[in-house]
């Protein structure tokens, strides 16, 4: 595995937008930050495996029957063959409008342009560069997971907040909670952080979901785009992180020029996981006082895909 230099040493391509770690393992790479994830660093995962409790981290395609940010819900169409009695049926998705992982086609620099590794819209529209089945092809997301549980911490000290405002979660805080819950993180981890966002929106009603919908950019809870953040994030050397909420970051971004979307996607080929259900996971966490675990997930293996449900399991 290459070696990752300083985030000082940031960007690496000096002709290209700020951040990027463009060619860190080669110019051709589609995986990014997933070329952590070394046959090494897997089987270490695996002594994580202590009482064998599986547990799944996707929510049902059709947890909202109203996605956010316009996207289409979901649809099943059973077809029986009669006169057999056979069943097939067919899915219609947003492939982000339930648990999701972010592929490096979804989003660009938005000044200049450009996708991970200095790809054009076009390069993508005519090839299949940077699509999600790259990452399958490499074994998919596994290793050693880690939640980081904001919304349990909260409540212990008493932090109210609203996980549908714009309400931020420091780096400073992420640490604070892995230090309270005595969590280590090291180096390849696959990060979870538990907002209470997904808890928050089954509480809802029909009318209530509506209304959020019909917003066009929902504010939300989610990690502070920062400096700091971003930092954090590449020096403790995490594969991918995900969440429990629609966006990574609070939104919409209070900080442009650190927008984690560009900087961790386009910029690093970091996955990013949202709407992911962490509900069992964290009770489980909470259960055996620890809050590391197994973790595989093997996306749709679509050529060219921008985005998949995960098919993620957390095995304790």
């Amino acid at each position: 595995m290459a070696t990752i230099p300083l985030f000082d040493s940031l960007p690496l391509r000096k002709d290209g937008p700020p951040g990027n770690a463009w060619g860190l393992f080669g110019d051709s790479d589609q995986c990014g930050m997933l070329n952590r994830l070394t046959p090494e660093i897997v089987s270490a995962a695996s002594q994580e495996i202590k009482t064998g409790i599986r547990i799944p981290t996707d929510l049902p395609l059709n947890f909202m029957s109203m996605p956010c940010f316009g996207r289409v819900p979901f649809k099943q169409t059973i077809k029986n063959k009669a006169p057999r009695e056979v069943n097939d049926d067919t899915l219609h998705f947003n492939t982000q409008s339930a648990s999701q992982w972010d592929g490096f086609r979804h989003y660009a620099y938005q000044e200049s342009r450009k996708y991970f590794n200095g790809q054009t819209l076009n390069d993508l529209l005519t090839t299949e560069v940077n699509g999600i089945h790259a990452w399958v092809e490499k074994g998919g997301i596994v290793g050693r997971g880690v939640l980081l549980d904001y919304a349990a911490w909260a409540e212990t000290n008493n932090v109210q907040f609203d996980p549908f405002s714009t309400h931020v979660i420091s780096a400073k805080t992420l640490q604070d909670i892995a230090a309270s819950q005595g969590t280590e993180l090291k180096q390849g981890d696959i990060l979870f952080i538990r907002s209470g966002w997904v808890r928050a929106y089954s509480q809802l009603s029909e009318a209530q979901a509506k209304t959020l919908a019909d917003i066009t950019s929902p504010p939300a809870i989610g990690i502070e785009s920062s400096e700091q953040t971003l930092r954090w994030l590449w020096e403790t050397g995490f594969a991918a992180v995900a969440g429990d909420m629609p966006s990574m970051e609070a939104w919409p971004c209070q900080n442009t020029q650190f927008w984690l979307h560009e900087w961790l996607l386009a910029g690093w080929g970091m996955p990013i996981g949202e709407l992911f259900d962490l509900e069992r996971l964290s009770e489980e966490c909470r259960r055996q006082v620890r809050w590391s675990f197994f973790f595989s997930s093997v996306p749709l293996r679509v050529p060219g895909g921008v985005a998949s449900p995960p098919n993620g399991v957390a095995i304790l």
